[in-house]
């Protein structure tokens, strides 16, 4: 890793991140305050892998925390292999009209070989990935993950207590 580029929040500018990228020689840089489109191709990711899976649940124990990196494991294979996407080649105003031209779908995998970026040893080991994973059980992994994350969710009080009034529980 040569560079880190984070966002303005406390998570990130902390005495643990900092110290350790000039410990490491890792360049560390952020984002500009009130920039919200500074983090845009991120926050573009974060809403249409994460929080299509996730949800906007709030999640504060360890045993989410794990559930949470499990489903991480298995979703950064199903993303980067499984999921075609087109990209934006260009567009055009024709009046009040914008017309939008995408070029052909592909995995970012896909787009990653084709780049030619990759040393063979690089490419090799991306292939035996990919042959290694099965989408049917690495599909299933998400789901199961998910079913065990939603039910750690931290629920607003009124909705845990309407959530046990179905259930027949008494709660404070």
């Amino acid at each position: 890793m040569k560079e880190v580029h984070t966002d303005n929040g406390g998570e990130f500018l902390n005495d643990v991140l900092y110290p350790w990228s000039q410990r490491c020689g890792v360049h560390f840089t952020r984002g500009r305050p009130y920039r919200k489109n500074d983090q845009a191709y991120v926050e573009q990711k974060n809403g249409s892998v994460i929080r299509r899976f996730v949800g906007y649940d709030r999640y504060t124990t360890k045993a989410a925390y794990q559930q949470i990196e499990k489903l991480y494991r298995s979703l950064r294979l199903y993303t980067n292999f499984f999921q075609p996407i087109s990209k934006l080649v260009s567009k055009e105003r024709i009046g009040a009209k914008v017309v939008k031209r995408y070029d052909k779908a592909r995995t970012p995998y896909q787009r990653l070989i084709e780049s030619g970026v990759l040393s063979e040893e690089e490419r090799l080991r991306l292939e035996g990935i990919l042959r290694r994973t099965n989408l049917v059980q690495l599909k299933r992994e998400i789901d199961d993950t998910l079913e065990v994350l939603w039910k750690l969710a931290e629920l607003p009080m009124d909705t845990r207590r309407e959530l046990s009034r179905k259930a027949g529980v008494v709660c404070g």
